[in-house]
């Protein structure tokens, strides 16, 4: 690998970290009120409405839990990926848990609903992100031949 395509693959791993921790970020700044009028959400109440949506086939007591969950997972996740901290994990989180939504969102409202929302590309993009190894690790087929 030169220099040229390390730069390129570093901006790139930077793009998707800033793109997800940012999506988690703004998602939770709306249910709290954040972006003002003219947003999804715009209180916590109408989320944890639309969380018992998503979440059709849950028992109604545990949908306050889901929602401060999903809530505090989003906020955990969004800085860590933000800051770089231990970004596999963090990266790795973010797949499970946007995996988790749009499975919710497909039995609740179809399997339309998370893919012209992108959840499963979004789930994609950041399991990409915990799979990434740095150059000449031995997961890259350049640090395989390195061992041989």
């Amino acid at each position: 690998m030169n220099l040229r395509e390390i730069n390129v693959e570093r901006w790139a791993i930077r793009y998707a970290r800033i793109a997800l921790g940012a999506a988690f970020l703004s998602a939770v700044a709306d249910r709290f009120g954040l972006w003002g009028k003219n947003v999804v959400w715009g209180d916590f109440a109408h989320f944890v409405q639309y969380a018992a949506q998503v979440n059709s086939f849950m028992p109604a007591f545990m949908i306050p839990f889901l929602a401060w969950a999903a809530t505090v997972a989003e906020i955990v996740l969004g800085v860590m990926l933000l800051a770089g901290i231990r970004l596999r994990w963090a990266a790795l989180g973010s797949a499970v848990l946007l995996a988790l939504f749009g499975t919710a969102m497909a039995i609740s409202f179809g399997l339309k609903s998370p893919l012209d929302y992108s959840v499963f590309s979004a789930s994609a993009g950041a399991l990409l992100l915990a799979l990434h190894s740095p150059a000449g690790s031995p997961l890259r087929p350049e640090g395989l031949r390195s061992l041989q």
